[in-house]
């Protein structure tokens, strides 16, 4: 019986080709959008979950409150991991991680830039699943300056030679890190990379007890079945034990005064599979995504698919006066309803697998070209899981009976007497019905390509915008230290340069900021503690970034006593509500039993962005670094002329003060756009997928005016006969279509204003909703769906009013 329904589907598809081909490709661009958002959620969720003991691990964030300032980052303080395996019995495993950025590495006379090397604890491996090809897991890493390469980097470091009990020279470090073992490559959807992996011994603060300074990650292993929440609950007393007297020996106040005064400190725990996907908690190893993106391409993927399934319900019902008396023969010969609309199903969901072959094919064209748009390295195996080509089938089953639902239903319906006779309706109902159609399927392509002029005005406007400071045509250079007390020498020999104006030497820059520390302020009492990003610099920071000075004046060698004194910028002000900034003295503590230094503020600088525009600007302070640091950044001011000869002569320079190190160095403006990575991928993403959404809606569009104009061809030759030109039948064909993309375009006006306002919150920073976007996707949607159809109305005015009149 099934093979007779499939072979009567076929036959009946072949007489309209013409529609049959436009449902086809409709349907198809749906299924391989589908089939490519569904590739990109798929690979967001399959993030750590190729860990073994990925249901019971857990990373330990702070979660705290410092003043106005909210804090949920992944710091935690060195001795967390080891306190917690000792103080709670669920705990059976921790690990400390800390990473380092870029690093050079040599091995004999060889130099390589590594980018991703962590530190980790001896219990690394026992936690994560990585699995050793060479060495002890539980050995390889027990002791400081032991490391552990993944099979990739010592295949480059070394070919095929065994590198087990080599040894590599890291930096500047005079001790060298020997190889105990050779780990499988990390999986690239885990929430970190290495390349490396060393001891976490080797630091000095490996042994450290001091609680009040969070800068490593702390991740911990919890037996089967242990609670969350109840592991959750005992920490606060934890924190009491070890946090409190130092908190008392450093600041005079005791955590429960520190927690009256409006602050708070706490450690919570976050599963290993919600990290890739929480953007709140800051300084991850990898860029979160943020889950609302999930959700909204799945969205889209939906209304792509009732696009889509439109087109195929529009188009069968315009049909439908042509299948009439197939459907009247049909019943007059003993066909039931319920075989007829098994029937037209069967011919729907026929369409739909030959739909499902076709977007396989689109999809295996376009998957280059959508990696490089996403910068992602997404594959699709069709086989290499059970559940992949079920899945597909299952989709375009479903997406088959969607759309042939109605049509199947309707066609079912007729009268054979009225179709037989000649009686049937005169269609205003079928009419009005795909008009409804249309404006569905154009309200839902104005939303995703009103969607995606909005997005892409916020991000030109967090790219164009005033920084409040010049960030073109400054070179950073990683790793300062490298030049260790070098350090003015070097800088006065690039001075040299025609092509470099100045340069200078700081811990953070804007973009990377990486201190939030705490301050008292004299006078406050010390229960009132404020929290400002912390940059140690020289002098020259202002000449080469371009601050703007408001008040005061910057940091001066001239000055000895500027050694003890500070800047601060205009949020510091406002935030902490200085009437007179100058002169005002903050309270740095410096160690561990309680001393301070006093830092007397000289200056007020205008307020500069030093992180996305995501986020409000917040107090900031420069402070003199000391002569015996050097870490952190050197940038450099170019000339916009010879820019590529002057980074050559600084590159030679630095070789010349670090062994022939190689220079990391980077353009700070194209980091800065680097800040909206996430935001320039969905654009694109969305305007893909707008692109596609118009494209299956005027298929539509062009098949249903087809239809129209076939069917009006009598009336069009009557008009002609009787004076009309071809202007008058033109408009008139247009008319209807200008009516619908109208009712279309307030709809989607309506929806996407509040939908659009709404995550435009997600930005500090943010565009006001113009007018005049909206009226640019309406002209868009009319401009493009008259380009659709004025060629089939064309046709239709310029037919001979005889022929035409003969028809039918």
């Amino acid at each position: 019986m099934i093979t007779n329904f499939i072979k009567v589907a076929i036959r009946n598809l072949l007489r309209h080709k013409t529609y049959i081909f436009i449902n086809i490709f409709g349907l198809a661009i749906g299924l391989a959008c589908s089939i490519l958002i569904v590739l990109f959620v798929m690979y967001e969720l399959s993030f750590d979950r190729f860990n073994e003991k990925k249901d019971n691990i857990y990373r330990v964030y702070l979660s705290g409150k410092i003043g106005e300032s909210e804090i949920e980052g992944a710091w935690t303080a060195a001795p967390t991991a080891g306190a917690f395996l000792e103080e709670f019995p669920e705990v059976i495993d921790a690990t400390r991680l800390d990473n380092w950025d870029e690093v050079v590495v040599k091995f004999e006379d060889q130099s390589f830039i590594e980018k991703d090397v962590i530190l980790v604890d001896s219990s690394f491996f026992n936690i994560f699943s990585f699995p050793m090809i060479q060495g002890d897991a539980g050995t390889a890493l027990n002791a400081p300056y032991k490391i552990v390469l993944t099979e990739s980097t010592a295949k480059r470091y070394f070919g095929k030679e065994d590198p087990v009990g080599k040894q590599l020279r890291i930096n500047s470090d005079t001790t060298r890190y020997t190889i105990t073992g050779i780990v499988s490559d990390p999986p690239k959807n885990g929430h970190f990379d290495f390349t490396m992996a060393a001891s976490f011994l080797s630091l000095d603060r490996a042994t450290d007890d001091f609680w009040l300074s969070n800068s490593f990650n702390t991740y911990l292993l919890l037996e089967d079945g242990a609670s969350e929440e109840e592991l959750e609950a005992k920490i606060p007393a934890i924190l009491e034990k070890y946090i409190g007297p130092q908190l008392q020996q450093a600041m005079g106040i005791s955590l429960e005064e520190f927690a009256e005064a409006g602050n708070r400190y706490g450690l919570l725990l976050q599963p290993l599979l919600d990290i890739h996907l929480d953007s709140k908690i800051q300084h991850g190893l990898k860029p979160s995504s943020d889950k609302k993106y999930i959700y909204i391409f799945i969205i889209v993927a939906l209304l792509i698919i009732i696009i889509a399934g439109i087109n195929y319900m529009n188009l069968s019902t315009a049909r439908s006066a042509g299948r009439s008396k197939e459907v009247g023969v049909r019943k007059v010969v003993g066909s039931t309803r319920k075989s007829l609309i098994r029937q037209f199903l069967v011919e729907s969901v026929f369409l739909s697998f030959i739909s499902l072959l076709v977007a396989i094919g689109i999809v295996g064209l376009i998957l280059p070209e959508f990696n490089h748009l996403v910068n992602l390295q997404l594959d699709i195996n069709y086989f290499r899981q059970w559940y992949i080509l079920p899945g597909l089938l299952l989709l375009s089953l479903f997406v088959g009976i969607l759309a042939g639902s109605y049509p199947a239903f309707y066609l079912s319906s007729f009268k054979p007497v009225a179709v037989l006779s000649g009686k049937l309706g005169s269609g205003s109902r079928r009419s009005s019905f795909r008009s409804i159609m249309v404006i569905i399927q154009f309200t839902i392509s104005i939303i995703i390509i009103l969607s995606t002029i909005i997005i892409y005005q916020q991000i030109r406007y967090m790219l164009d915008k005033d920084l409040g400071f010049n960030n073109e045509q400054l070179l950073v250079i990683r790793r300062a230290g490298a030049v260790g007390d070098k350090m003015e020498v070097f800088k006065q020999e690039v001075l040299k340069f025609p092509g470099a104006l100045g340069i200078t030497h700081s811990t953070a820059i804007p973009g990377f900021p990486n201190n939030n520390n705490g301050y008292g302020i004299e006078g406050w009492g010390a229960e009132r503690t404020v929290l400002m990003n912390t940059c140690w610099t020289d002098f020259d920071n202002p000449d080469v970034f371009k601050f703007e000075i408001k008040e005061g004046r910057f940091l001066s060698k001239d000055l000895a006593s500027d050694s003890t004194a500070a800047v601060i910028n205009e949020s510091a002000v406002k935030k902490f509500n200085l009437e007179n900034p100058l002169g005002t003295r903050f309270i740095q503590p410096t160690d561990q039993t309680g001393g301070f230094t006093y830092l007397t503020v000289v200056g007020v600088v205008k307020d500069f962005h030093y992180q996305s525009l995501h986020d409000e600007i917040q107090p900031h302070i420069f402070i003199h670094m000391p002569k015996d640091w050097h870490w952190g950044y050197l940038t450099v001011r170019l000339a916009p002329e010879n820019i590529k000869e002057t980074v050559e002569n600084i590159e030679n320079t630095w070789k010349e003060f670090t062994s022939n190190d190689p220079m990391q160095y980077f353009f700070l403006d194209e980091e800065f756009e680097n800040l909206y990575k996430q935001e320039k991928r969905t654009s694109k993403i969305a305007l893909g997928f707008a692109i596609f959404s118009l494209l299956i809606a005027c298929l539509g569009l062009y098949g249903l005016t087809s239809f129209t104009t076939e069917q009006r061809t009598r009336e069009i030759g009557i008009r002609k006969s009787m004076g009309a030109s071809g202007q008058k039948i033109i408009l008139l064909l247009l008319k209807e279509i200008l009516v619908l993309i109208s009712i279309s375009t307030i709809i989607a006006w309506l929806f996407t204003y509040f939908a659009m306002d709404k995550w435009l919150q997600n930005y500090y920073y943010r565009i006001n909703l113009n007018p005049l976007t909206f009226i640019m996707a309406f002209l868009v949607a009319v401009i493009i769906a008259l380009l659709t159809v004025s060629y089939r109305a064309i046709i239709a005015a310029k037919t001979n009013p005889a022929i035409a009149l003969k028809y039918e």
